[in-house]
């Protein structure tokens, strides 16, 4: 199989007593054991940007659910478009189209010392027959929403750039989200069935030193196929 890579792109973060590491994922530093301010290094999901930035049209202002099956169990979401409507448009788009049927979880992103910890990268991999133009970016700062344990978004190089790839955390990982100048990653909805498929992804073995830049080391041994992508009623 092959692995588009991308750019890294790090930002530090503070925490306290036990949540110390909490949203580390791929290469950071060992958890702090006190309760002083820990200055840590967290890769994050990035995929390669699109020529242009566009919503997926028609856009969706409900909750919408979709059974996501792969070889490893089945993982339900809730999409919420009434304050993503933008994302949750462009996710179904790919849903209803049949483009993320037979496609692969690929990376997995875990803190060092903390394997739980992390999210897991899945999508159409840069597979250009499959790829609709990218959507525009909706910061939780305007959603609302935030990257809570389970949370499902997009992964992008940019604002505006997001197309058929996505990540879902373990746990909660406020650092993805929008503050200050940073615009953060456009979460959509939550895992409300299948975390423990989430986690058993998370844990896979990995490639030693394949990959580079953010995804080094991370990407799964022998990915998980994800079957079919479906809307449930």
């Amino acid at each position: 199989m092959r692995y588009w890579l991308m750019p890294e792109r790090k930002f530090r973060l503070a925490a306290f007593g036990a949540f110390l590491s909490l949203a580390g994922c791929g290469d950071v530093s060992g958890p702090a054991n006190d309760a002083a301010a820990s200055k840590e290094t967290i890769e994050r999901p990035v995929v390669i940007p699109g020529e242009r930035s566009t919503p997926a049209p028609p856009l969706t202002h409900e909750l919408v659910r979709v059974r996501m099956e792969t070889d490893m169990g089945p993982i339900v979401i809730e999409l919420n478009g009434r304050r993503a409507p933008v994302t949750t448009s462009n996710f179904l788009r790919y849903v209803d189209a049949g483009r993320y049927d037979d496609i692969f979880f690929y990376r997995a992103a875990r803190t060092r010392g903390h394997a739980h910890r992390g999210f897991i990268q899945g999508g159409i991999n840069r597979n250009y027959r499959r790829m609709f133009p990218p959507v525009a970016h909706e910061a939780t700062s305007e959603t609302g929403l935030s990257h809570v344990e389970g949370a499902i978004s997009m992964a992008r190089s940019a604002p505006g750039a997001a197309m058929g790839e996505f990540f879902i955390t373990s746990v909660a990982i406020p650092q993805m989200d929008a503050e200050g100048e940073d615009p953060g990653y456009a979460t959509f909805g939550r895992v409300v069935e299948g975390m423990d498929v989430v986690r058993e992804i998370l844990a896979l073995p990995t490639i030693p030193n394949a990959g580079r830049g953010a995804m080094r080391d991370q990407m799964i041994r022998e990915p998980v196929r994800i079957i079919s992508v479906r809307r449930e009623e």
